[in-house]
């Protein structure tokens, strides 16, 4: 065994096979094995940790709850490891502002992208952009934030309405509901773009359906049909939206804005389109607007007003001359 692995010199520098290994004595030898069951050790018991949290708060506290107890838990964890390894490696002060200085100054060029996404995950902990069950636009993925981690965001992606079908990525699905795709976005964009945000503070949106009649149509009794649907489906949305509404101009720079059902007109060349605005929930919008537009069609068939479609007019033709031609030559 000695001939395999011996300690040399004044300071106990490892050889093995008599190759002497530089930089690797019995004082780094133990450092390391330390090293290695401290990292061992503080990851069970942030596992522990965490798994005692979920125990004793299950069924007690909302997802969000849980989700800033799971953050809570891992910066504990990875403060924990960073003080320890700092203290087994560093015993020398001087030697430690050394070592920060060269690994920070190493870092900030190698890793950029990954001190920028660091930096986007601390921002983001403040909850002043998302937290954790909100919809959100980000990086160009719509969904809901399922998870959020150390440099990565992890969304539950959900489709488009019809109007952005358009829009980069393209997606199959034509609504806001859920793809089924789990995607991953780094934390670094909240600094390179907006992120839009379609539940936090005021968990409502305003949505629009269209309908283009004749203008021979009676287009009173159909401004009245979108109305009666759109108060139908949504009288317990705007009750609700009020409060949050008056909590968002109290907190924010806003003007008072309309909560009850409206239809604007636009002018076409080929119809009348009258247009209703409403107050809606962004989760199950489509179930909202599919049970709306079942009243409305039904309504529209009890009161005999059709749906336009483009027309065209044809309003002249050119002349046409018929030739005959006679084959004996007689013209």
């Amino acid at each position: 065994m000695n001939e395999v692995f011996r300690l040399v010199g004044p300071n106990r520098a490892v050889e093995i096979f008599g190759v002497k290994l530089v930089g690797v004595n019995a004082g780094n030898g133990l450092k390391l094995v330390f090293t290695l069951a401290f990292i061992t050790i503080t990851l069970l018991l942030g596992r522990g940790a965490w798994a005692l949290l979920l125990r004793l708060l299950r069924g007690r506290v909302d997802e969000r709850r849980l989700f800033w107890a799971r953050q809570a838990v891992r910066l504990t964890t990875a403060v924990v490891l960073c003080l320890g390894l700092v203290s087994i490696w560093f015993d020398d002060p001087t030697r430690l502002a050394t070592a920060l200085g060269l690994v920070t100054a190493g870092l900030a060029f190698a890793l950029q992208k990954v001190i920028t996404a660091l930096a986007g995950y601390f921002v983001i902990l403040r909850g002043r952009v998302f937290n954790v069950g909100d919809r959100i636009t980000m990086g160009g993925v719509r969904g809901d934030v399922i998870d959020l981690g150390f440099l990565q965001t992890t969304i539950m992606e959900m489709g488009q309405p019809p109007a952005v079908q358009a829009a980069d990525p393209a997606m199959w699905i034509r609504g806001r509901q859920y793809s089924g795709r789990i995607v991953t976005v780094t934390n670094a964009r909240i600094f390179e773009e907006p992120v839009y945000n379609y539940t936090k503070d005021f968990p409502y949106i305003w949505d629009e359906m269209s309908l283009p009649i004749s203008y021979a149509a009676d287009r009173a009794r159909a401004e009245q049909i979108l109305l009666d649907a759109a108060r139908r489906h949504t009288v317990r949305i705007e009750e609700m939206s009020e409060a949050a509404l008056h909590e968002l101009q109290r907190r924010y720079f806003m003007r008072p804005a309309d909560m009850s059902p409206k239809v604007f007109y636009r002018l076409t060349d080929n119809w009348l389109e009258l247009t209703v605005r409403f107050i809606a929930e962004d989760r199950g919008i489509r179930d909202l607007k599919d049970a709306m537009s079942r009243d409305i069609v039904a309504a529209l068939d009890d009161a005999g007003i059709e749906i336009a479609s483009a027309t065209y007019d044809i309003v002249g033709l050119p002349p046409i001359r018929i030739r005959r031609d006679d084959r004996n030559g007689n013209g």
